[in-house]
Parts: structure tokens; C-alpha cells; sequence
């Protein structure tokens, strides 16, 4: 397991809180390196090939760093002042990414095939106006890990939309499940393949490649029944972690786990009950040992051993977004 590595916390109003010595000493990124002061960051995502540059969405755009968040650039392009919620980097072509825009902004989708310089919108129908949040935002973003050219989209609160030729085109789909209301998506190449959509109050599941859809029924099987954040674990694809809480912000949360693709789950153990509901859960495939989970109002938990177990880091933080860490 890595030793010494960077932690990035991505929050909503803090910009991008930093450690360099794996979570002893905390530095926020303000304007002197380079983000601008109070950032509304809502994704963090640095590059699989090389995890020194990350990228990070905010609400004036697309910033990137090229020596593990300590400095950082506004990337001039069609993104600049429009609100980034979802990034995500194509594994197998690190120049193919894609980006998710919404709320305040209109929501939309972008792709770069130049590794973020520039980008182009894609053409995707969306809700101007939406339920709940007034205008819809991405707030997941899935390339099939078998498939490039297979895309998979959630929008708060508008629905799922799914690309078979790179992004090109779009399509509304997994129009079967009753709850627009999209928190994130997921593909795991399993087996079986799998394609994961968390709604607000339950989580779904295909593996047919979206042609039916079955609900994992979570108010019989989580012990609470507001899902937010997904991760497949890059090493053991059949193992899915999901965040939950009570509601949103709520006032606890956890944790739960599936080893089979989804049919069965597990709630996983933490030292300090959470503040809210549990947000986000990230870890790396380079070492998927070690991994982070983050409440929504600031509890930052570690885990060592892959999910086992976990422990609390002692910095507590504004509304955390996303949470990556980066080898030295």
C-alpha cells in the first residue's frame, strides 16, 4: 500500500483542500496557486496514466493542475463559466474525456479529444427545468470498461442517457425506472456486465445492457434509503460500493458494499457515526487498498484495507464533493 501520496478533498465553497503527507498537515488551494478564492468544486478526477494531473470542475469552469493539485489553470474553453459537475477520462484513450454541466448553468454534455485542452458539445435533449433542483445538472458519468464507445449518463433530475458510438449521439434510456431523479451511474464488467443506476430512493440494475431493469429494493435491504455515491473497485470488478444517508444533507449515513455485481449488500463498519449522509467513496486503481469516503458536511474516513475497515482522518471539512488521492 502507498505510503506516501497526496489527498485532494474537492468542497463546496473551499475550493480543494490539500495534503501532501498523507493527511497530517491540510492546505486549502486559493487563488496564490492558481483557483480562484471560495470555489464551488464539484469533481476532482486526475488522469489514469499519469495521476499527477488532475482535473477539477467548478462553477467558472474546467481547472487542471499538473503536479498533483499544488498549482493550478483555468483551461480556456467552451466550459469557462459554466458550472462542471461530472468529469470523466476515457482509461484505455486518456485524450477522450468527457464533462457534465449544469445548475445554475444549463445542463449539457461535452467531450475532448485532446486530453481536456479543447473541448465540443455534444447534442443530448435535456429539461430545461427540472423537480427539486430548477435547472438539471450530470451528476455521473460511466464509459463501459469494455466498450469505450458505450457512455452512460445520469441527470439530477432529468434521467439516464446513453451513448453506443463515443458521444456523437445520445439517447434517453432506462426510461423503465420510475424515478428521474439520478444521482449516479455506474458499469462493472463483472461478470456479468452490469450497468448501476442510483436514484434518490432506490438502485438499480441490468445486465442486459439497459433492457430491464431491477430495483435492488433498498428500503428492505440499506439501512437507510438515500443513495449518493458509486465505486466500482478497480481491481475486483464484481465488488460495488454505495454512500447512503438518511436524506440530504441528513444526519448520519454509511457505507454498503456488494460483492456480486449488486444483488446482495452489506453495510460496512465506521469508528465515528457520520454528521450527514455519506457522499462520495473513491480510491485508485493503481492501489484500490487504500481508499476515502467522504460525509456531505465534512467527515473524511480511510480505509487501508480495501474497505475492511475504516478509520477517521482528523481534518473535518466544508460540504465535501469528491475526495482522490495520488501516489508520490
Amino acid at each position: 500500500m502507498a505510503k506516501n501520496f497526496t489527498i485532494l478533498v474537492g468542497t463546496v465553497g473551499q475550493g480543494i483542500i490539500r495534503s501532501e503527507d498523507a493527511g497530517e498537515n491540510w492546505q486549502r488551494a486559493g487563488i496564490n496557486s492558481g483557483l480562484h478564492s471560495d470555489a464551488l468544486v464539484r469533481t476532482v478526477v486526475n488522469h489514469p496514466q499519469n495521476p499527477h494531473k488532475v482535473f477539477a470542475g467548478t462553477e467558472k469552469g474546467l481547472y487542471k493542475s499538473s503536479n498533483a493539485g499544488k498549482d493550478w489553470e483555468l483551461v480556456d474553453s467552451i466550459l469557462t463559466n459554466n458550472c462542471v459537475w461530472s468529469l470523466a477520462i476515457d482509461k484505455s484513450d486518456p485524450g477522450t474525456m468527457y464533462a457534465g454541466t449544469g445548475t445554475p448553468d444549463p445542463s449539457s454534455i461535452f467531450r475532448s479529444s485532446d486530453g481536456g485542452k479543447t473541448w465540443e458539445e455534444r447534442p443530448v435533449e435535456v429539461a430545461k427545468e427540472c423537480p427539486a433542483v430548477g435547472v438539471p445538472r450530470v451528476t455521473g458519468i460511466a464509459i463501459d470498461p469494455d466498450n469505450r464507445q458505450d457512455i452512460w449518463v445520469g441527470f439530477e433530475v432529468d434521467g439516464v442517457r446513453r451513448s453506443t458510438n463515443g458521444g456523437d449521439t445520445w439517447e434517453k434510456v432506462a426510461t423503465s425506472i420510475p424515478n428521474l431523479d439520478v444521482h449516479n451511474v455506474a458499469v462493472s464488467s463483472g461478470p456479468p456486465k452490469t450497468v448501476v443506476v442510483v436514484v434518490n430512493n432506490d438502485v438499480y440494475t441490468s445486465e442486459d445492457g439497459g433492457q430491464e431493469w431491477e430495483a435492488v429494493g433498498i428500503k428492505n435491504v440499506f439501512p437507510m434509503t438515500y443513495p449518493r455515491g458509486i465505486l466500482v473497485k478497480p481491481d475486483d470488478p464484481q465488488t460495488i460500493f454505495i454512500t447512503i444517508g438518511d436524506t440530504t444533507p441528513g444526519s448520519t449515513g454509511a457505507i454498503m458494499r456488494s460483492t456480486d455485481t449488486g444483488k446482495t449488500w452489506s453495510s460496512l463498519p465506521l469508528p465515528v457515526q457520520p454528521n450527514t449522509a455519506m457522499w462520495v467513496v473513491n480510491t485508485q486503481p493503481f492501489d484500490s487498498q487504500l481508499m476515502f469516503a467522504g460525509s456531505r458536511y465534512g467527515y473524511l474516513y480511510r480505509s487501508d484495507d480495501g474497505g475492511e475497515s475504516w478509520g477517521k482522518v482528523w481534518r473535518e471539512f466544508s460540504e465535501i464533493s469528491s475526495v482522490t488521492w495520488i501516489p508520490e
